[in-house]
């Protein structure tokens, strides 16, 4: 408590000091002159200041402003990114995994570009690849940045385009370079408190590094702990009920769930429910009464908003020099998270119209079952006989909430052998590289049901023998007994894995001169192995478990690749030619899954006077299917999608006689007892092919930027004004056609394939909806980013800045194959166009305003996200946030320790309300936690 005294002394301090923790990117670098190295874009040395592509560099001091402890949070807030997974994704077993193959990567943390989804950006750390995430949950297609300590973090280079031809594979939004810190002298250290205003979510984040340097050795090596705890839905007022605004289940808007903890009975044409619970065995009509939408279980208050997890780690980057012209460096990581992510307790279901897909659906109650208060076997019809009952829901309450506890172990270690040699009076360079990276997943999923022991459980009880226990589904909340649980519970245990075996040689150098200078080349060749496996308990891959449903699934492959890159300076240092170069790259990559491809890249710059640098460029990029789309077995996700076969509110069966007709025909009753209400989930059943082919995509860019001298000579030291276009084309996009198509397919046209891929029960309920994955869309986006930059002369002690980075969407279109006759979804400016949460807003802008010395600083984030359209006409309106951060580091230290105070969403700004979202009714990849999250950080550079 007093630490929290100090942290809420410390928020109002800052607030009177007007100052906001920041965020800021930074184009590239201006000085006068800079030496050529490798940046993030080529494979050929440089001037950092001469780029041709679209970078964007965050630094440290850039990470520190923003007072986050997740890289991936920070880079989620870049303009362009669309967001991406994060640890306010409470999504595990609950609602099931997307329908990709992806699994679920509860705890994980991802970076998606453009709205492409995460797997299509490419993650490289040191220029090399990474290994991806395992989920305990099926088998990802991306890198989980959770699994890099912060501690070794130089900087992060954002490439905004495609760069397949440079890189291979997933480079098709662009690529994401995270450099790590190769030399440091003395110790780094930070220790860091945050914790939200209302008392919660408490994060605490240590991170250490040394480095220790000679003539020929440099070795760092480093250290962090974060932990976050978590805030529960319930303690916040816009994710108490399924529904923003919402406060009772009788509500029309619907959305709570039937199964209660008093029960739902289905039995012939009665839907009864208890009027209270009994002890015992209830009596036959009189314990019960008709089940109405007030008697639905509202399950939303006993989520999490923010997922808590603990990561542990460390790093060692080491460089040996044997001599001046040859050297070798290593990097050695490990991290450890543990995360947790919770749901409401089980929702039993049990009968015809149970729509599990297992043996749940067929169980039958036997009249001897000494619960049992109907005098008669409730029949499922499985047996041959006609069925007497076609659905029992219990909330499973006494077994408590399901849990989700993730352990994930991450290993890597690269080695890389470099060195340079003359070629007349030109420097060649070259390096052999190795990598090795381990990803294993572990997770418990505590209060699952068997279906076996349970039906035996609900069978004749002479059947009920040994140590089974009849059990009381009947009786309302609190019937069953611990030995009843400890009969029919399991703790469902999954594991997966993910390996990755790297290894590239690259030789780059200048060939001969021309007018703008020397020719220059890189070549290179590249082996890359990459295997995967996800594991659930047996009891799931059995087909017994009673939450969403899983299969095995494991597979591998193996690249072999080639490129070439050539550097042409035209022209330099002539009038309207202040520099003037082409560029160009070509890789080859055969693929043991699919075959061999082939892609292109052409650049150009201009410099007509040295302030203004004009670019473009085309690329080819390629995304080759990933192990889990390839080889995931059936699952099913739980999507908020609406039948338009119901009778409820919001349905079109009794009011379009077309739709009536074309619903009667795929099974729902023609006399409209259908009446499931919207707003609920349905189950979608995804699963893999090894058809796939890979996609692929074309990338149009043009750019300026404008660095003028003048500006340097007078008021500023730094001022930079850019601007850069973007156009993707993008096809062979892998998906599956989406659930709600495919129910409006079949109720408006009577489509013969979509009404195929629907399963109803008896009673109408949609059992379940296939969408197996293929080779489906084509997606169209283009847009417009631009950032400035400025920094001043020195003011009293210090010097002002100015950050301004925005993005704007100018569309995102996603067009579907004339064979499915969909209309083109066109995202820009919603939410939620696809099957996950995701808003697509119009214009995003981060900026920045700060005052920095060496004793003191204070700065001011502003972030804005533009209003997005829901589905259902909802608007979710413009939301602007608000970062506050000062320093203080004294003289009489040296300077080298410092005390920052800061504070999140200064504000108070809630996320706009959603209503279509899968999650607490606000989106979590684009709109913060609710609350002012406030945090005390001290630091100290030796």
């Amino acid at each position: 408590m007093r630490l929290k005294n100090v942290l809420k002394t410390g928020v109002l301090l800052s607030a009177f000091l007007y100052n906001a923790p920041s965020f800021a990117q930074s184009a590239a670098p201006q000085a006068e002159d800079a030496g050529a190295i490798i940046v993030t874009g080529s494979r050929i040395r440089q001037s950092p200041l001469d780029q041709d592509k679209p970078i964007v560099t965050v630094d440290q001091e850039a990470i520190a402003r923003t007072g986050l402890s997740s890289i991936a949070d920070v880079l989620q807030r870049i303009p362009s990114a669309g967001g991406g997974l994060n640890t306010k994704v409470n999504n595990a077993g609950n609602i099931g995994g997307p329908p990709d193959g992806t699994g679920v990567s509860s705890g994980s943390a991802e970076i998606d570009l453009r709205y492409l989804g995460a797997k299509r950006t490419l993650i490289l750390v040191d220029g090399m690849r990474y290994v991806n995430g395992s989920a305990a949950g099926g088998i990802p297609a991306s890198v989980d940045l959770n699994s890099i300590p912060a501690s070794m973090i130089e900087r992060v280079e954002v490439l905004q385009s495609g760069a397949s031809p440079l890189y291979g594979s997933d480079a098709v939004a662009g690529v994401v370079n995270i450099i790590t810190k190769q030399s440091q002298k003395g110790l780094d250290l930070s220790a860091q408190f945050g914790t939200y205003e209302q008392g919660d979510g408490e994060t605490y984040d240590l991170n250490a590094s040394y480095g220790l340097q000679s003539d020929r050795v440099s070795i760092v090596f480093g250290g962090n702990y974060v932990k976050q705890q978590s805030v529960r839905t319930a303690d916040r007022s816009i994710s108490r009920f399924p529904n923003p605004g919402q406060t009772n289940c009788a509500d029309p808007i619907g959305g709570c769930s039937g199964a209660t903890p008093n029960g739902r009975f289905m039995i012939g044409d009665e839907d009864l429910t208890l009027i209270a619970p009994v002890s015992g065995r209830p009596t036959y009509p009189g314990d019960f009464k008709n089940f109405t939408s007030a008697d639905r279980y509202n399950f939303a208050p006993e989520n999490y908003l923010l997922t808590p997890s603990e990561r542990y780690g460390g790093f060692l980057n080491a460089k040996f020099e044997f001599s001046d012209n040859v050297s070798l460096r290593t990097r050695l990581v490990y991290q450890h998270r543990s995360s947790t992510t919770q749901a409401a307790p089980l929702p039993l279901f049990v009968g015809p119209d149970a729509g599990n897909g297992n043996l749940l659906d067929t169980i039958s109650i036997d009249a001897t079952n000494p619960y049992n208060p109907f005098g008669f076997t409730l029949s499922s019809g499985a047996n041959g006989e006609p069925a007497t009952y076609s659905l029992i829901a219990r909330r499973f309450v006494e077994g408590g909430p399901r849990i989700f506890s993730q352990d994930v172990d991450t290993f890597t270690m690269q080695s890389t052998l470099e060195g340079s040699f003359g070629v007349g009076d030109k420097t060649w360079y070259w390096d052999v590289n190795g990598m090795y990276g381990s990803n294993d997943a572990h997770q418990v999923f505590t209060g699952n049901l068997n279906a076996a022991k349970l039906a035996q459980a609900l069978g004749p009880v002479a059947g009920c023998t040994g140590d089974c226990v009849p059990f009381n589904i009947f009786g309302g909340a609190g019937s069953i007994t611990q030995a009843m649980l400890d009969y029919v519970t399991f703790d469902q245990k999954d594991r997966s894995t993910q390996e990755l075996w790297d290894a590239t040689a690259n030789l780059s150098g200048e060939l001969f001169d021309l007018p703008g200078g020397a020719v220059g080349f890189a070549v290179g060749y590249e082996h890359r192995n990459q295997r995967a496996s996800y594991t659930p308990d047996p009891i799931i891959t059995a087909g017994l478990g009673a939450d969403v449903p899983t299969s095995p699934a494991a597979g591998s492959f193996n690249v072999d690749e080639v490129y070439g890159e050539i550097r042409i300076p035209l022209l330099a240092d002539k009038p309207f030619f202040q520099k003037l170069e082409l560029d160009g790259a070509v890789r080859h990559s055969n693929y043991s899954s699919f075959g061999s491809n082939t892609t292109f890249t052409v650049s150009g710059l201009w410099k007509p006077v040295s302030d203004l640098l004009l670019r473009g460029g085309y690329a080819e990029s390629l995304r080759a299917p990933s192990i889990g789309e390839m080889y995931a077995g059936r699952s099913r996700t739980d999507q908020t999608i609406n039948d338009p076969c119901t009778s409820a509110n919001g349905g079109s069966f009794q009011t379009n006689a077309t739709v009536r007709a074309n619903c009667i025909a795929n099974g729902v009753p023609a006399d409209g007892s259908y009446d499931e209400p919207t707003g609920g989930q349905l189950g979608v059943f995804s699963s893999g092919s090894t058809n796939l082919k890979p996609e692929t995509a074309k990338t149009w860019t043009a750019g300026m930027v404008y660095s003028p001298a003048w500006a340097r000579n007078g008021f500023a030291s730094a001022l930079s004004l850019e601007v850069n276009y973007y156009n993707i084309r993008l096809k062979n996009a892998i998906d599956s056609v989406p659930a709600t198509l495919t129910l409006r397919r079949c109720a408006f046209d009577a489509d013969p394939v979509s009404c195929a891929s629907i399963s109803r029960t008896p009673s109408g309920l949609v059992a379940g909806i296939d969408a197996t994955l293929q080779n489906l869309n084509a997606i169209n986006t283009d847009g417009i980013d631009g950032s400035l930059i400025y920094r001043s002369k020195p003011v009293g002690e210090g010097t002002v800045g100015l950050t301004v980075n925005a993005a704007y969407l100018l569309s995102y279109d996603i067009k579907a194959p004339a064979e499915l006759n969909a209309p083109t979804i066109k995202c820009a400016g919603t939410e939620r166009c696809g099957s996950v949460d995701q808003a697509y807003p119009r214009f995003k802008a981060t900026t920045t305003l700060d005052y920095s010395a060496d004793a003191w600083g204070v700065s001011f984030t502003g972030r804005y996200i533009s209003k997005v359209t829901e589905s259902d006409g909802h608007v979710m309106g413009s939301t602007f946030y608000g970062d506050m951060q000062a320093y203080f580091s004294p003289a009489w230290l040296d300077h080298r320790t410092r005390l920052t105070i800061g504070v999140n969403n200064i504000f108070d700004k809630d996320p706009p309300a959603c209503f279509t979202c899968d999650s607490a009714n606000f989106d979590p990849t684009t709109y913060d936690v609710p609350g002012q999250f406030g945090y005390i950080r001290l630091s100290y550079k030796m």
